[in-house]
């Protein structure tokens, strides 16, 4: 549920031809035999042109003890792209005359400080100032217990404020759950019956529910993390996301969902319009999603092992769609390769090819770099004959040595160019490049 400068960013450095009439399916095939064979991503991934899928793909396993292969019904959670479902389903509630944007949410919280002065927009675009539950250190400790909402609250309530409200814009899951009780107060419904009554059964989307505990036997997926083989993760109770990063669904369903919201199905234009305008680089529920000369919109997730994309191109009405339950490959290069193939442009299969290093080899790397251009740092160390890095606040994550002082972390498309004897780095990632020196 969490987002950080490791997180989904959608870049292209070229123009787009037209809408193609065919997408070409030969190729994105070798790619994700490719991803396959090579172990770098379990999951599936649908696009879709006018609510037509054009192509679908399921790779990897939905359990890998068992051996039990994916399909593109198979089930995956979906984390914060939750967050577009429950501000849709706030904007219904507007649109009805139970909520309002601009009331303050003091009447359901007192508890909460400032409460008296942040709206429910300002929850919704991120704009409250409430702290994000998701960045107690203490998190990972309980998240795998169910929590009521008296003590979700309360932890909301202890984590204060961290700007004034609507001075500026941070990410909080926090929001998010506290619209999840405005919305089960407002309708006097639990959350999973409003998703259902209003999104899920109206649409048909029979693959998509608020989760519970997976279940193998309704083809649902683990997910796992890669330590030379992949691992099975824990899993999040899903008594604390909520209308956060709760749900669960399939590329094909979340092809529909976003099709209809964006086609007036789901909710007016005018609510529309307001949920797509950003500020500060968020709207109500939904992030710009940038292709080439394209505008257009979605979310991204994580939760556990998994991570999830979800966009749209109105112009074009494509919708694209990635869930994932293991990957060590950037979701955002599939993206662009998937939306390549069906807009006729070139995109590259990567080979994944590596150099072996010793832990004597890496002790040149070691050290704290800082930059001019970003407020991270980024501290470098190892584990035996594994680099690691981690930027200020977020996790560390593991680097494969792809060329000679060079690191990649795949899953989320981090380049690392060191130059020892200067005790310099680059940094590259989705088109930037940031210049780091050692302290």
């Amino acid at each position: 549920m969490q987002k950080n400068f490791l997180t989904f960013l959608l870049t292209g450095l070229i123009s787009l031809s037209g809408v193609s009439q065919q997408i070409d399916a030969a190729k994105l095939d070798s790619l994700f035999n490719t991803l396959e064979i090579n172990d770098r991503f379990m999951g599936s991934l649908a696009i879709s042109h006018e609510g037509r899928t054009i192509y679908a793909k399921a790779i990897g396993y939905r359990d890998v003890k068992n051996s039990l292969k994916p399909t593109v019904g198979t089930k995956y959670r979906v984390g914060s792209i939750t967050k577009m479902f429950t501000s849709a389903l706030i904007f219904k509630a507007v649109e009805t005359g139970k909520l309002k944007l601009d009331q303050t949410i003091d009447t359901y919280f007192p508890e909460i400080e400032n409460s008296n002065q942040i709206s429910i927009a300002n929850l919704l675009n991120h704009r409250s100032g409430i702290h994000s539950f998701t960045s107690r250190p203490d998190y990972q400790d309980w998240d795998t217990e169910p929590k009521t909402r008296a003590e979700l609250l309360e932890i909301i309530r202890d984590g204060g404020s961290v700007f004034d409200p609507d001075s500026k814009a941070q990410y909080s899951n926090s929001n998010y759950v506290l619209l999840t009780f405005i919305l089960e107060d407002a309708f006097k419904k639990t959350y999973s019956e409003l998703i259902t009554e209003k999104i899920t059964g109206p649409l048909g989307l029979k693959n998509t529910y608020v989760g519970g505990p997976i279940n193998l036997d309704h083809n649902e997926a683990h997910s796992y993390t890669y330590e030379e083989d992949w691992k099975k993760k824990d899993e999040t109770h899903m008594s604390i996301p909520l209308g956060a990063g709760a749900m669960v669904s399939t590329p094909t369903d979340l092809n529909t969902f976003i099709h209809a919201l964006f086609t007036g199905t789901l909710i007016s234009m005018e609510s529309l319009y307001q949920m797509k305008t950003i500020s500060d680089g968020y709207g109500m529920g939904i992030f710009p999603v940038p292709f080439y000369n394209k505008s257009g919109y979605g979310h991204n997730g994580g939760i556990d092992g998994f991570t999830s994309v979800l966009g749209y191109m109105p112009e074009d009405k494509v919708s694209i769609a990635l869930t994932s339950n293991g990957n060590r490959y950037a979701n955002n290069n599939i993206i662009i390769a998937v939306l390549s193939a069906y807009y006729g442009n070139p995109f590259e299969i990567p080979t994944f090819k590596t150099i072996k290093v010793h832990s004597k080899d890496l002790d040149k790397y070691l050290g704290v770099y800082a930059s001019e251009q970003m407020p991270l740092k980024i501290t470098i160390t190892k584990e035996g004959d594994t680099l690691f890095g981690q930027a200020t606040g977020q996790p560390s994550f593991p680097m494969e040595a792809v060329e000679k002082d060079v690191f990649e972390f795949a899953q989320a498309g981090v380049r690392l160019e060191f130059t020892p004897n200067e005790k310099t780095m680059v940094l590259k990632q989705a088109g930037s490049v940031f210049n780091y020196t050692m302290e």
